[in-house]
């Protein structure tokens, strides 16, 4: 599903070039569950980014579903983002002039999915993460854990086939934290990819293989 070869990320100033990532050759097969691991700076979440076709590699290439993708627009990068993937953010990302049933329903209506099936997609989710009480409520009203939990029921509403997390735990307790592997470990087990980065190596266990990170190489 995912091939990444040679792929090289970095920054050039007037004098200097500083590199996030060096010569990063990494597979992931569909169906797989990953987890990145490494100390900070090591380009987790970057090698994550350009996975989700939000950030281009400096160089290298990048093939999902076969494809070249690394050469794409913009525009056809948001139909990848539509279609194939879900994102659950470190810094949760939703959108604050939304209440957090609209923030969970957004992809759903990008998707073209009609109001009546929206409607019992969302309450299912709503349930699930037992947030039902908290659907009328904005961002600002949540804590940080309850805005992780929206974040996360709102990258799972359209069933992607590839599901990336940003340290999906981070800012939960640790019984919400093992709640949360669970339900990701139980998507995967019903075929969705999942790419996460995490800190925690119990977390990191609940996936099928560890990639490790050092000094923004794949570490053998």
């Amino acid at each position: 599903m995912i091939q990444l070869k040679n792929i090289y990320k970095y920054y050039n100033s007037k004098f200097q070039r500083t590199f996030v990532l060096k010569d990063v050759d990494l597979e992931i097969k569909e169906g797989e569950f990953v987890s990145i691991m490494g100390p900070s700076g090591a380009g987790k979440s970057t090698l994550l980014n350009i996975i989700g076709l939000l950030d281009p590699p400096s160089e290298g290439e990048y093939l999902l579903l076969d494809k070249p993708v690394h050469q794409l627009k913009d525009k056809e990068k948001t139909l990848y983002h539509r279609n194939y993937m879900g994102f659950i953010f470190q810094a949760y990302h939703l959108i604050e002039e939304m209440n957090v049933y609209e923030n969970i329903e957004t992809p759903l209506i990008y998707k073209g999915i009609k109001a009546r099936e929206r409607k019992a997609m969302v309450a299912d989710l709503l349930d699930r993460f037992n947030i039902v009480a908290k659907q009328d409520l904005f961002p600002s009203q949540l804590s940080g854990g309850q805005q992780q939990l929206v974040g996360i029921a709102r990258a799972i509403a359209g069933k992607p086939r590839l599901l990336l997390a940003d340290e999906p735990t981070g800012n939960l307790h640790t019984d919400q934290g093992k709640e949360i592997m669970a339900l990701l470990r139980k998507l995967n087990q019903d075929g969705t990819t999942v790419v996460q980065v995490t800190h925690n190596e119990g977390f990191a266990h609940y996936g099928d293989r560890i990639v490790r990170l050092v000094d923004g190489m794949v570490s053998l």
